[in-house]
């Protein structure tokens, strides 16, 4: 994992930016484009969002062909309220596979409401994604427990676990052959000048998370005129796409695992499972061990637990759930607890199903993959030495990419020149796009402005309660804002406390944590 050093505090402020959208150059308007009809949009409101709108566009499966095969893509909306319209604000949750219908109503809620009246705030579904159509499920099922545990302890298991995955990447071939060549982030870009045109406006404002950023930026070097306002929140490394992000995450997550028990060992007195992080790291490995001779409640084996508690790597604000099932099954050998945190962060359903196949469509086509099996595995066995909690369970979450039926293409570069100010925000410690990605995209993007969550290891940090980074994003939106600084960083924010035990009347697992950050968290389109 990368780690942030020598960052100093912003000193000053830029403002760029007007409260209507600029046009775009003459000859940058794809004049000889016939208009894009006008979008239909019906109420489809929900209990969270209740002024949600919805449509459809079509877009050429084929970008090179735009007369030919056509798709759809789902969109979603809530309209401006306010009398100063600053054009629509694209959001996207991540993945990639990530759904972003919900996203719209999470954002226009979660902003200051002057600051969400002046915009059409825009959620989509990617291709392939949800109830865009055709939407991908590649093999249902293939998470459903239990499956083969993830570290080999010889050639035959790993060879179970290798068959699995190139069982999914053949029934990709089988299922979609005509749709994967055009699974990737490029063509996803594209889709959003789609999405643009459809809007009829002259430029859109994009507000991405996670993998969000890359095709937030990947969009922005196609079409650089085309972007007002440019928000990447817990960046992808746009030198390490794909399968190098994937080795250097297996470090990161490890390192919040050991944070995680050493928040365990913080709490004893409400955990009662030591004060050393050491031996609470070692019963979570004695637990894994058990659980791979016997799952829990025959559903929870060795993998299911790295699935349960992998999406602690990515918010904090679960730990308090993941340890009292952790504590209830070392003190009492209560498998009911870790059940039920599997069935809340670890289940996959038939949307995951959907995720996790877009997913690999769009990881395997974007880049190439090693295509000979002993470099996944030395580079396995070498980082798992090291790095124990996840590297193998990451391993064969991407291993069908080693035989995947569509050859790769060439990552897009996306440094830029030509851009307005961008604005990054990174967590110093995030596992799942380290701070490292963050340092190189705002190198890329002259101009743009980072702010870091100093101490912060959540993935997804704006809107989720610190109220440090929401001043730098709404001051942005409002009116362009963006901090400058001396050093690697443009501002500084504290991360937030780590969260406290469950209050005794709440201590169980079944319980529901509905905080701004948990909601977030429950949109964004991270593996679980």
């Amino acid at each position: 994992m990368t780690k942030r050093a020598g960052i100093l505090v912003a000193v000053g402020a830029t403002v760029a930016g007007l409260l209507t959208a600029a046009p775009a150059p003459a000859a940058a308007t794809g004049a000889s484009t016939p208009p894009a009809p006008p979008l239909k949009w019906t109420d489809c409101p929900t209990e969270n969002y209740p002024k949600l709108q919805c449509a459809k566009v079509r877009a050429p499966l084929d970008h090179t062909r735009p007369s030919g095969r056509q798709i759809t893509l789902a969109l979603s909306r809530v309209r401006h309220t306010g009398k100063a319209y600053q054009g629509p604000l694209l959001v996207n949750p991540g993945g990639p596979g990530g759904s972003g219908l919900s996203m719209a109503g999470f954002v226009a809620s979660s902003l200051p409401k002057k600051v969400a009246a002046q915009y059409d705030v825009i959620g989509f579904d990617p291709r392939g994604v949800g109830k865009s159509t055709p939407a991908l499920n590649c093999l249902p099922g293939h998470f459903d427990p239990v499956r083969p545990d993830s570290v080999p302890d010889s050639y035959r298991s790993e060879r179970i676990n290798r068959d699995r995955a190139e069982a999914f990447a053949r029934a990709c071939g089988e299922k979609h052959r005509d749709v994967l060549p055009y699974m990737d982030t490029v063509s996803a870009a594209k889709d959003l000048e789609v999405i643009r045109r459809a809007l009829g406006s002259p430029q859109i404002n994009y507000f991405g998370y996670s993998y969000g950023t890359y095709l937030g930026a990947v969009y922005a070097k196609l079409h650089p005129e085309r972007v007002r306002r440019l928000v990447l929140d817990s960046v992808v490394d746009p030198d390490a796409v794909w399968y190098g992000g994937n080795l250097g995450q297996n470090y990161a997550f490890d390192d919040r695992h050991k944070a995680f028990a050493a928040w365990v060992a913080k709490h004893h007195a409400a955990y009662r499972l030591g004060t050393d992080p050491a031996r609470v790291e070692a019963a979570w490995y004695r637990m894994r061990a058990d659980l791979a001779r016997k799952p829990a409640g025959g559903k929870v084996g060795a993998s299911e637990l790295e699935d349960t508690f992998l999406p602690g790597g990515y918010y904090n604000g679960y730990w308090p759930y993941l340890a009292e099932a952790f504590a209830a099954y070392v003190k009492k050998r209560d498998t009911e607890a870790l059940v039920q945190v599997y069935e809340n962060f670890g289940a996959v359903d038939a949307s995951g199903d959907n995720s996790y196949s877009v997913y690999t469509a769009v990881q395997c086509r974007d880049a190439g993959w090693p295509r000979h099996w002993s470099t996944w595995r030395n580079d396995s066995r070498r980082i798992h030495d090291k790095a124990p909690f996840m590297t193998w369970n990451n391993t064969w979450y991407n291993a069908p990419c080693a035989d995947w039926p569509v050859a790769p293409l060439r990552p897009r570069p996306v440094h830029n020149r030509e851009l307005r100010p961008a604005l990054i925000l990174q967590a110093s410690d995030d596992a799942a796009t380290p701070y490292g990605g963050a340092v190189s995209m705002h190198r890329k993007l002259k101009g743009s402005s980072l702010v870091v969550e100093e101490g912060g290891g959540n993935h997804g940090i704006t809107l989720s309660g610190n109220d440090c980074l929401d001043r730098h994003l709404t001051a942005y939106l409002a009116d362009g804002t963006v901090p400058r600084g001396r050093g690697e960083a443009d501002a500084v924010c504290p991360a937030l406390p780590d969260p406290k035990p469950l209050p005794a009347e709440k201590a169980t697992a079944q319980s529901v944590d509905n905080s701004k950050g948990s909601r977030l968290h429950g949109l964004l389109g991270f593996r679980r």
